[in-house]
């Protein structure tokens, strides 16, 4: 079906003028800047902070431009995921009008977002295996549905969403289809990132907080047509990253085989992890992961989830969300991290 961008925006967001910047007037790193009230003396700390970061992070598309393979004029970075997330709200659904098609069990900002602009949530559960309903999807999708957010691998249940499914999705929802890919660089899936060209109402999220090893930097990536970018970087604040982050991010980038080295590592324990969660008789059901996360099914998850608290073992209790009654979300951590854990939680379950 073929797909307008101009009329899935809100109508003033066509036409919005955006703050222009000092550093959009003028991009280079020479000259005596008199222009954007900054401190001319530089910082009171050791390292100067005192001029305004690149608004666009020119120099960090074009580094991870090769690594995604996505041309960076395609590329949108925010303040982590949840930014992108927020802009999309602004963008194209109207409070009080207009509406997004949620997938339950999912991550939970798209909720909270949609609650924070005033947009209705129409939720269309997964099925008990975690897999889209895409016929019920479509059905639930009217003219005011402006967004389905599909996150795969899915938080909190670690499956890739199955690749028929999206891109039946794609080929006909009326509005933006989210694919969000925190995990990717744990699953064995290709990346949509590689097909927009192929579908222009996709965006594709991904971060840096997982795999990277940088959620305290907080920055995330969107994927999409150029376009959309435009329309994200139109309306998001000048400066949504700092320069700190980006020169940290730059360096980073140098080091992107240990990344794969991490990676490698978090997919060696998440196996020896689900080996020893199947190993204990009372676990009901370990689930399977593309991520670097199990959720496990128990009984008594309340009580385990606040034991093991008290012995400074933090879980995810995510029993009351749907379709995960009585699981655990446990995100791999060490080798000697997950031993302490199994240890312990096997010792639970002998004293109970």
């Amino acid at each position: 079906m073929s797909f307008d961008l101009s009329k899935l925006l809100r109508p003033h967001i066509l036409t919005l003028a955006p703050y222009t910047s000092a550093r959009d007037e003028y991009s280079g790193k020479l000259g005596i800047f008199l222009d954007a009230n900054e401190n001319p003396y530089g910082s009171i700390t050791e390292q100067d902070f005192n001029r305004y970061p690149d608004p666009y992070q020119s120099d960090l598309k074009e580094k991870l431009s090769p690594i995604k393979q996505v041309p960076s004029d395609q590329i949108f970075l925010g303040n982590g995921s949840d930014e992108a997330i927020d802009l999309l709200f602004r963008a194209f659904c109207n409070p009080g009008k207009d509406n997004v098609i949620l997938l339950p069990p999912t991550y939970g900002m798209y909720g909270v977002s949609a609650a924070i602009n005033q947009v209705e949530i129409r939720n269309v559960s997964l099925t008990e295996d975690f897999q889209l309903q895409p016929k019920l999807i479509l059905e639930a999708a009217d003219q005011n549905t402006k967004i389905v957010f599909i996150c795969s691998p899915n938080n909190p249940s670690g499956n890739s969403m199955r690749l028929e499914d999206m891109e039946l999705i794609l080929r006909n929802f009326p509005g933006l289809v989210v694919i969000d890919e925190a995990y990717v660089d744990f699953m064995e899936q290709e990346s949509f990132a590689g097909r927009l060209d192929e579908f222009p109402n996709l965006l594709v999220i991904q971060t840096f907080s997982k795999a990277w090893g940088l959620a305290s930097l907080r920055l995330g990536m969107a994927f999409g047509s150029k376009e959309l970018i435009k329309v994200l970087n139109k309306i998001k604040p000048p400066y949504n990253i700092s320069g700190l982050t980006q020169d940290t991010v730059l360096e980073a980038m140098e080091k992107f085989p240990k990344v794969q080295q991490m990676v490698q590592s978090i997919l060696a324990e998440r196996a020896q992890l689900r080996k020893d969660l199947n190993e204990i008789p009372q676990i009901e059901r370990v689930y399977p992961s593309d991520a670097n996360f199990l959720l496990v099914k128990v009984p008594h998850a309340d009580q385990i989830y606040a034991d093991l608290i008290a012995r400074r073992i933090i879980l995810r209790n995510r029993s009351k969300v749907t379709l995960c009654e009585n699981c655990l979300r446990i995100t791999v951590g060490t080798a000697e991290e997950n031993q302490k854990f199994i240890t312990e939680l096997k010792a639970w379950f002998e004293k109970n």
